[in-house]
C-alpha cells in the first residue's frame, strides 16, 4: 500500500490525482495521513522523517520514501504509467520538462498569496505592494500558459501528461486570487480536467475545501 502524506487542495492534490488516474489498486490500496496546515502538528509528526523541509507532499512505499510534488510525479510516472509522461528521446521530452516545472514557477506565486491574503492573522496585515505584485506576476503566467493551450485538448500534441496533472493544483488555487474571464482557454482546459474520472475521483476524496474562507481576494487598499 502506497502512504500519501497531505493537506488538502495542496500540492499534494497532484500526486492524489496520479495516483488516481494510475489505479490505486496497483500499489495494493492508498492511505491518505492527512495534515493540519498552519499548525504545529505537521511538525510534531512523522513528516519530518520523510520530508527534509517538513512539507506535503511526502510518499512511502514499499521502503521509498520520497518528497517534493514534481519529483513524486515524474517518478511514478515513469514507474507505472510511462504513458503519461514522455521518455528521453521523445520529441516531445522538453516540453514535457518545461511544462512540469512551469507548473511550479506558477504555485510558488500561489504560495506567496497564501502566505500573505490566508495566513496572516491580525494584527499583521498582507502587503498591497507585494499582493499586487504578487496577482500581476501570476497573471503573467497565466498569459503564457494562455498562449500555449490549444483550443481543445492538453498541453502537448501527444495527448494528457504528469504536465496537465501538475497544473491541477494551479488552476484549482488560482481564481481565488485572479478571474479567470479573460483567459476562455484555460477556463476550457480547467473544465476539462474537471470532467476525467480520475480528477473527479480525488476531489470526491478531498471533500469540501476548508482552507479559503472567501470566494476571491482582492487586492487589499494601500
Amino acid at each position: 500500500m502506497i502512504r500519501l502524506h497531505h493537506v488538502q487542495y495542496g500540492r499534494s492534490f497532484r500526486v492524489l490525482w496520479l495516483l488516481e488516474e494510475i489505479g490505486v489498486d496497483r500499489f495494493g490500496g492508498l492511505e491518505v495521513v492527512e495534515h493540519r496546515i498552519g499548525t504545529k502538528e505537521m511538525a510534531e509528526s512523522d513528516l519530518k522523517r520523510v520530508s527534509p523541509a517538513v512539507r506535503i507532499p511526502a510518499i512511502e512505499h514499499e521502503g521509498l520514501e520520497m518528497c517534493e510534488s514534481g519529483a513524486i510525479v515524474e517518478y511514478l510516472t515513469e514507474m507505472h504509467a510511462p504513458e503519461l509522461g514522455r521518455a528521453p528521446g521523445s520529441p516531445e521530452r522538453a516540453k514535457y520538462l518545461q511544462w512540469i516545472h512551469f507548473a511550479e514557477t506558477q504555485a510558488s506565486l500561489i504560495e506567496n498569496l497564501n502566505l500573505q491574503m490566508v495566513f496572516l492573522r491580525p494584527p499583521a496585515t498582507p502587503s498591497p505592494i507585494v499582493v499586487k505584485l504578487q496577482v500581476a506576476r501570476l497573471k503573467q503566467t497565466l498569459r503564457g500558459l494562455e498562449a500555449a493551450l490549444p483550443e481543445d485538448g492538453w498541453l502537448l500534441e501527444g495527448g494528457f501528461s504528469a504536465a496537465d496533472i501538475m497544473m491541477g493544483f494551479n488552476l484549482y488555487a488560482v481564481p481565488f486570487f485572479v478571474h479567470l474571464d479573460d483567459f476562455p482557454k484555460i477556463r476550457a482546459y480547467k473544465a476539462r480536467m474537471e470532467a476525467r474520472d480520475a480528477y473527479a475521483r480525488a476531489v470526491e476524496h478531498e471533500g469540501p475545501q476548508r482552507f479559503y474562507s472567501q470566494d476571491f481576494y482582492p487586492v487589499p487598499e494601500a
